[in-house]
């Protein structure tokens, strides 16, 4: 037989051991996992040392370096790969309230681990670090990243709406993926840049709308494509919040307690004092930090119609705000802080879903719809006695349902009622639909996988939709735009706004595109 010339290519070997353990009274199976990296024949230069070496001492070699293993990260294996212990390495920023919730559900029982933790306020954080004690501890998710990029693979994000966008971007251009909770951001143009981050840094996004994983949402998408409501020209969408206080003065700053860390809490906003109004939780009502009612519930009531009718950009909105009344005949004027209530009119052009041209309505603050034709005398208007729901309105009948999509209902215009099968119905035995782990399951699945593209609110599909929602808050803060002249203040945005999507850009009132984007704080970038 002639000679053969053998070239060596990169091998990743995973080789399991299955070791018997006899002890007194039974037989324990460990399992090891190890990998043996061998180096790239393009590494393999003419005067290397390994070009040098016989195929004996490669072997013997190989088989040293092969009696050793050791752990890494799943990213320094590359995207998509399962490490050893098929566990991922999640850090959490923002880890009380409801990020509790996020990292404990991503953790799933210890089907992942969890390796550091940042809040700049870990009395509010006690839980979520006394469950996961043996996690690194941090303030600032800046030095977080610094000292711990190697060790992580992935990142809840449930901070206060300011400061996702910074955190998120951060994470992503480190490679690492990303939940994020709704609103994924707190303006237009920082939605968009994260989404179109996700797809440049190849991450698996997945933002914190679990109602867009109950299978009811899949449900009312059959229905929709199967024709049984027509083509729907009329949405609304309404909501009992704010349920905590809006259209009051901003609260009287002070300082902040001396375990709380504030300036990051400030973050990219602009610097205020703290208070008790702003931090833990009525952040929401002020436009600094939070996006009102809209930023708080729109990404979990607008996903369904968003969803179900394929929708894209909006095209117009226009809005009326509710006033306070402090004084007789003199309305409070509070620009900083969102409304007491709200209404909101958004034009959706005809989709490849729906052939036809779709008008939004959203109310907050209480404000409910009147009761559409296709629903029956005495049936309520939602699940919840009316506070929160979803009317979409075709021209064959009315489907609706309930926060998260729960509970839809089909009235048809024949006055046929069609409901969810009852699997659908039932809660789930995974927190929320499972819609954390389905995320992390993803991340190891790697970007562009079957499971990364089963996600019910990839940035792909999150980031749009917020920008729809957002589009709202856009036109009740142009609401608030006065001028003074000699008969008093005008309102010159308290009209329809046209709005180019590509550009992101309203058309009819440059004065609106300030709320697009906002100017961070000195120190502070979105680093794109």
């Amino acid at each position: 037989m002639g000679k053969k010339r053998v070239a060596f290519a990169l091998l990743m070997v995973e080789v399991d051991f299955s070791l018997s353990l006899e002890t007194t009274k039974q037989t324990r199976n460990d399992k090891l996992t190890f990998h043996i990296s061998v180096l790239n024949k393009n590494d393999m230069k003419p005067n290397s040392i390994l070009s040098k070496q016989t195929r004996r001492d490669f072997i013997q070699k190989g088989a040293l370096a092969a009696s050793s293993f050791f752990i890494v990260p799943r990213h320094v294996l590359g995207k998509g790969f399962v490490a050893p212990s098929d566990k991922l390495n999640i850090a959490g920023v923002g880890v009380g309230g409801k990020g509790f919730s996020d990292v404990n559900n991503a953790y799933h029982n210890g089907t992942n681990n969890i390796v550091a933790l940042c809040d700049i306020d870990w009395g509010r954080a006690k839980q979520s670090l006394d469950k996961h004690s043996n996690a690194a501890r941090y303030k600032d998710f800046r030095v977080m990243f610094d000292k711990e990029a190697k060790n992580i693979d992935a990142v809840t994000v449930s901070t206060a709406d300011h400061s996702h966008a910074v955190v998120a971007m951060a994470a992503m251009q480190l490679g690492k993926h990303v939940y994020v909770q709704k609103p994924l951001t707190h303006n237009i143009y920082e939605a968009r840049m994260l989404t179109e981050a996700a797809r440049k840094h190849q991450v698996v996004t997945q933002m914190g709308n679990q109602g867009s994983s109950n299978p009811a949402q899949k449900t009312m998408v059959d229905w929709f494509d199967s024709g049984l409501i027509g083509k729907v020209h009329t949405v609304h969408v309404w909501t009992n919040r704010p349920v905590w206080p809006q259209g009051i003065a901003l609260p009287t700053a002070s300082d902040a307690p001396s375990d709380i860390d504030w300036d990051v809490w400030i973050g990219p906003a602009q610097k205020v004092g703290y208070s008790p109004g702003y931090h833990p939780f009525k952040w929401r009502g002020w436009w600094n930090f939070g996006a009102g009612a809209l930023g708080d519930i729109g990404c979990h009531q607008i996903d369904v119609p968003f969803r179900v009718l394929g929708l894209g950009s909006p095209t117009e909105v226009e809005c009326s705000v509710g006033a306070v009344f402090l004084k007789d005949w003199v309305s409070e004027y509070i620009p900083d802080g969102c409304p007491p209530s709200s209404q909101v009119k958004i034009k959706f052009g005809a989709t490849a879903k729906n052939k036809s041209d779709v008008t939004l309505h959203w109310s907050d603050g209480g404000i409910r719809p009147f009761r559409p034709d296709f629903l029956p005398e005495g049936v309520p208007l939602s699940d919840d006695g009316g506070d929160n729901g979803v009317f979409m309105i075709g021209d064959k009948g009315l489907m609706m349902c309930g926060m998260y999509g729960q509970n839809p209902k089909i009235y048809t215009s024949t006055g046929q009622l069609i409901e969810a099968p009852k699997s659908d119905r039932r809660q789930s035995t995974t927190p929320e639909w499972g819609h954390q782990l389905l995320w992390t399951e993803a991340c190891k699945a790697g970007f562009g996988s079957e499971a990364h593209r089963g996600l019910t609110s990839s940035f792909d599909f999150a980031g749009p939709l917020t920008e729809s929602v957002l589009m709202g808050n856009l036109a009740i803060r142009s609401y608030n735009i006065r001028t003074s002249g000699s008969n008093g203040f005008k309102y010159p945005g308290r009209k329809k706004l046209l709005w180019d999507g590509a550009n992101m850009k309203i058309t009819n009132f440059d004065d609106a595109n300030q709320f697009v984007r906002r100017q961070y704080r000195e120190g502070w970038s979105l680093g794109v």
